[in-house]
């Protein structure tokens, strides 16, 4: 039986954001294939978190700096070790190497965090979003870990691109699996029985913070007074209070914190809105919208690498009034808003169905187990960042053990 562990910053909370949903989507995957799964993590559990055990999942709390987890390795002895950002390969990846040199390293990116910094510094600074500075520390250190992992998992083929040709990564160890919807079958929605407007999204994350604001103060402001009927509520976990201020139901302005049912609050709303200005990934939220038959205004940012060629299912704007206008556009106007829940349909049918990819990624991980040594020969480069890696930062490591006993 093929061993997997699972390591991790945070425990697995699908209902928070859509790293917990891909994340849950993997384990479901890996468990479809027999795959053996422990999933250790360096947090404290969670009220939210799901409940692993119920999957058959064995969880183990593991510590940063600490030489229990090398037995810990050999105790569970996987074959297969998945991360699921880089500052965990960056923590555990030379322990690893060290302890089970065969085993396969393979880092979920989720989102390129160096990518989504390049945009938030581009905003601050007021400057074209063309021009990315990627010349800063999480950047080196996150492709760095890309290279020394035998494999990225790449939820965006626009990044699969950026890192081929910006930072010359080679596709071999590179592998396309977006955020997947595992049916083909999607319930009709009524235009009808839909009602306000929504935005949702976990606020741990800044782009969503920021989308709130830009709601508050440039959007709601002069929507609200073209639909003086519609409501704009605001779910996302881990609200703080700056937050919870924004918060005014004189302005039809709800902030109402976690949603029980991330599908329930998109259903029924009739249109979401997401003015999101930098991130990275492909946005979960945007997604679900089409799964569950509600049409979105977005930014270029916020669709990006998510429909190709295709129509949206709503409008891509960046300019603030022609994003108002598209709104009110899709708020009242039924055969506008059927259009695109329909071009949302097709999306998930054309990109985003897990059957497109289940194939080509065990394949993958077949052809990895049988020709490891080669792969990894072919990787120059990540064989010399491995060797610098096990001497900077193991021996920091060792030291910051032993300074905490």
């Amino acid at each position: 039986m093929n061993k997997l562990l699972i390591i991790s910053s945070v425990w697995v909370e699908p209902n928070s954001s859509a790293a917990g949903s891909r994340m849950l989507q993997l384990i479901r995957y890996f468990l479809s294939q027999n795959y053996s799964i422990q999933y250790a993590s360096t947090a404290i559990d969670s009220e939210f978190s799901f409940d692993l055990a119920d999957l058959g999942i064995t969880t183990h709390f593991i510590q940063l700096n600490d030489s229990s987890f090398d037995d810990y390795l050999q105790t569970i002895n996987p074959n297969l070790v998945l991360f699921d950002r880089f500052m965990l390969e960056e923590q555990f990846g030379w322990r690893i190497s060290k302890e089970l040199p065969n085993a396969i390293k393979i880092l979920d990116t989720e989102d390129l965090h160096c990518l989504r910094k390049a945009r938030h510094e581009a905003i601050k600074k007021n400057t074209s979003l063309e021009v990315l500075d990627f010349n800063n520390d999480v950047t080196k250190r996150e492709i760095a870990s890309i290279f020394r992992c035998d494999l990225s998992l790449m939820v965006s083929d626009y990044e699969m691109h950026l890192l081929q040709t910006v930072f010359q990564v080679p596709k071999s160890i590179l592998f396309y699996l977006p955020i997947c919807i595992e049916k083909s079958t999607f319930i009709k929605t009524d235009f009808h029985a839909k009602a306000d407007f929504v935005f949702i999204g976990n606020f741990y994350h800044e782009p969503n913070w920021d989308s709130v604001l830009v709601l508050k103060n440039d959007i709601w402001p002069k929507l609200k007074e073209l639909l003086p009927d519609a409501k704009l509520n605001i779910y996302g976990a881990y609200p703080t209070q700056k937050v919870h201020q924004l918060h005014n139901p004189n302005d039809r302005f709800f902030i109402n914190g976690r949603a029980k049912s991330a599908e329930e609050v998109i259903r029924s709303a009739k249109v979401l809105l997401a003015p999101i200005r930098f991130g990275a990934g492909i946005k979960g939220k945007l997604l679900e919208c089409m799964e569950y038959g509600t049409p979105s205004v977005t930014t270029s940012i916020g669709a990006e690498a998510m429909c190709d060629n295709l129509p949206w299912n709503g409008f891509v704007e960046n300019n603030y009034s022609d994003f108002i206008s598209k709104a009110v556009l899709l708020y009242s106007k039924q055969e506008v808003w059927q259009q695109a829940v329909e071009n949302g349909y097709k999306i998930i049918i054309h990109k985003f169905l897990f059957s497109k990819y289940e194939t080509a990624f065990i394949s993958t991980l077949n052809k990895l187990q049988s020709n490891l040594d080669s792969h990894r020969k072919a990787n120059f480069i990540g064989q010399m960042l491995q060797f610098h890696t096990m001497r900077s930062t193991e021996f920091m490591s060792r030291w910051i053990e032993e300074k905490n006993k």
